[in-house]
């Protein structure tokens, strides 16, 4: 599978498709077809031309700097449509990923068609991070958790698992963190999926959204919770209010 080189990074990516681009974004602690597994197929054969990079600090991208955070890694995937030769693209983030997104809707909306983001609030929300700190994760013997994580990433953290472990909890407790002003800049088509039970994307956060950005639709999937685009919750639903969002706004 491919490298794409751009500054002190090589960002592995996976790509599927011809047509118009959508470029995935992935959540925390995984990887780009991992976080989008329901979706490679659909999209697919929808005619997307469909890329899933893994993120810095993920996977197996690699760079010798282990330190990263959202809107670094933002700055990172607008380097990335660079280096392709893509002008502008639709942008599906997932979590984390969401958080990526608005950054860089922000501050490069001239990059960005259309905006979905699922599970993700668009503000600062701390809660249950530090259980992932690795003095957190061994004092619990989360073992198996700990051997994903360390076999999922070992490119991107050279066997440091515990230095990955503690940037994504700082990255978790700092963003995204837009102001009203960049907030104000994005005002491209935007779709917003939660899981009626997320906690990490409430109805509330969603529409302190809207308020900013008037746009956007919010979509809310019934009995679901982080992970709606998943297999086991309601990925023929999800996907099928994604691609008929960018059917109309995908450029």
């Amino acid at each position: 599978m491919p490298y794409l080189k751009t500054g002190d990074l090589s960002v592995y990516y996976e790509e599927l498709g011809t047509g118009r681009p959508v470029l995935f974004l992935h959540s925390a602690y995984s990887r780009g077809i991992l976080a989008f597994c329901g979706q490679i197929q659909p999209f697919y054969s929808a005619g997307w031309h469909c890329y899933y990079p893994d993120l810095r600090g993920h996977g197996r991208t690699r760079c010798d700097d282990l330190t990263w955070d959202s809107a670094r890694i933002a700055e990172d995937m607008v380097a990335f449509l660079d280096g392709l030769n893509i002008d502008k693209a639709n942008l599906i983030g997932y979590s984390t990923g969401g958080g990526i997104a608005y950054y860089m809707a922000a501050r490069h909306p001239e990059r960005v068609q259309s905006l979905i983001a699922i599970g993700n609030g668009g503000f600062v929300d701390a809660a249950g991070a530090k259980d992932y700190t690795p003095e957190a994760l061994l004092a619990r013997g989360e073992t198996d958790f700990i051997g994903k994580m360390k076999a999922l990433h070992a490119d991107a953290h050279q066997s440091d698992w515990k230095e990955y472990m503690r940037q994504e909890v700082l990255d978790w407790c700092s963003h995204p963190a837009l102001t009203q002003e960049e907030w104000k800049r994005v005002t491209m088509p935007m779709l917003l999926i939660a899981g009626e039970q997320d906690m990490f994307a409430s109805s509330e956060n969603l529409e302190k959204i809207r308020k900013c950005c008037p746009q956007a639709q919010i979509m809310i999937a019934k009995g679901c919770g982080h992970r709606p685009h998943f297999p086991h919750e309601r990925v023929r639903d999800v996907n099928e209010w994604m691609l008929g969002f960018l059917g109309k706004n995908g450029g």
